[in-house]
């Protein structure tokens, strides 16, 4: 028999379940309520990098660009590891100032990482033009796992 046990993740933990993963949920405040969306990312140095398209979102993140975000490893109903990071949208231009290109071209780059097609004429989303990064401020994980129960 199984009893789960529950535990913190360190930092080490926690950086390997975002680099591992490549989709997560954005939480942001829009139209005086907390809305969150599924979002393609890439980790990165406590960085998160994602694209979006124009929209309600992006001019609510304009205003206030504190996000939560989280990602989750599930094998099974007790065996999952969750990270929740805390931090600040930053949109990177391409035509911005040349540290603005510089981190946009970064964020490319690591977005490539997982998805080749990006921002190319072959891009699976090609609505999806503008950039950000995702400062963490902090991060937090949490893990179940199953223990053997003893007699």
């Amino acid at each position: 028999m199984y009893t789960p046990v529950y535990r913190h993740l360190d930092e080490r933990e926690c950086e390997a379940v975002l680099r591992k993963q490549h989709v997560g949920r954005l939480a942001f405040v829009a139209n005086n309520k907390v809305d969150i969306e599924p979002i393609h990312y890439a980790y990165r140095n406590h960085w998160i990098f994602g694209r979006t398209s124009e929209g309600t979102k992006v001019r609510a993140l304009e205003h206030r660009p504190w996000v939560a975000f989280e990602v989750d490893e599930v094998e099974s109903a007790f065996e999952w590891r969750s990270v929740v990071v805390h931090g600040s949208i930053h949109f990177l231009p391409s035509d911005g100032s040349p540290i603005e290109r510089e981190e946009f071209a970064r964020a490319v780059e690591e977005l490539r990482s997982f998805a080749p097609d990006i921002l190319t004429p072959h891009d699976p989303a090609p609505h999806r033009t503008l950039v950000f990064g995702l400062y963490i401020d902090n991060m937090t994980g949490r893990a179940a796992e199953q223990a053997h129960a003893h007699k």
